[in-house]
């Protein structure tokens, strides 16, 4: 693979997980290698997720598992995004959480106070146990005066059986019945990704991003101003990047076109 003038400045990697290192548990070919080559030149680089069911050492397990060797210090996610804006705005403030361990942890060790009487925000995320009583306890918060925040806009989920509804769907029921839009942290919002700069201390303009999605990842790419790599092993297929009013530095098949430039 030739190298452009462009890529050989490449210094800092962040990279989605699902569709670019893995695909439903399974390692996609290349990813092993390029994890391990990063490792070994010392490169700083972050796995992100807008998945904020678990935490970073629950998704460390998951790919060491699959053959994939981090740590959890290599993982960002839209929980620990969240919690880090929120910290920007409102240190300390109380929260009502609809979510998992991976969002309740995060925010727990930021330091805000979980409650559910008179909430300074409403901390929605992704559960696979979405509660009507808790929609209905955060609708109410809501119309009280918390503000709206959401970990991240996806409207479904991957499942064996087929798509599930994810925080973007329980998002907008809630907006319906409020008329109050959450703010979204997670991708497409460039401020997960600069809040992922910040953790390592990293610079845009030395860093690529590769994802598998035009409307997430990419765009937050180019939005945060980094270069962008996309990988047709996930979610955009190359009939579909002509659709987009953006383009990706590059595309490449899969992960494995990109060990030798890591």
């Amino acid at each position: 693979m030739t190298e452009t003038p462009n890529e050989r400045q490449i210094e800092v990697w962040l990279t989605d997980m699902d569709g670019v290192l893995v695909r439903e548990g399974v390692p996609i070919p290349g990813a092993a290698e390029f994890v391990e080559r990063l490792t070994q030149k010392g490169r700083p680089f972050l796995i992100l997720t807008n998945n904020s069911i678990y935490t970073p050492r629950d998704l460390a397990a998951r790919l060491n598992r699959a053959g994939i060797e981090v740590t959890e210090d290599h993982i960002w996610t839209s929980a620990l995004a969240t919690a880090r804006f929120l910290q920007d705005q409102m240190p300390g403030a109380s929260v009502y959480v609809i979510g998992e361990t991976g969002l309740t942890t995060a925010l727990h060790q930021a330091g805000f106070v979980m409650t559910d009487n008179d909430p300074d925000f409403v901390v929605l995320g992704e559960t696979r146990t979405y509660s009507f009583e808790a929609i209905t306890q955060a609708i109410r918060h809501i119309g009280r005066g918390a503000r709206f925040i959401a970990t991240n806009p996806d409207v479904t989920g991957p499942s064996p059986d087929g798509p599930l509804p994810a925080t973007g769907s329980v998002a907008a029921l809630i907006t319906r019945a409020t008329e109050v839009e959450p703010y979204y942290v997670g991708k497409p919002n460039p401020m997960m990704l600069r809040a992922a700069l910040n953790k390592i201390g990293a610079h845009s303009e030395v860093t690529a991003m590769v994802g598998d999605r035009m409307d997430t990842d990419i765009v937050a790419g180019i939005e945060a101003g980094l270069k962008t790599f996309l990988v047709l092993t996930g979610s955009t297929s190359e009939d579909e990047i002509a659709r987009f009013p953006y383009r990706p530095t590059r595309v490449v098949d899969s992960i494995a076109d990109l060990v030798e430039l890591a």
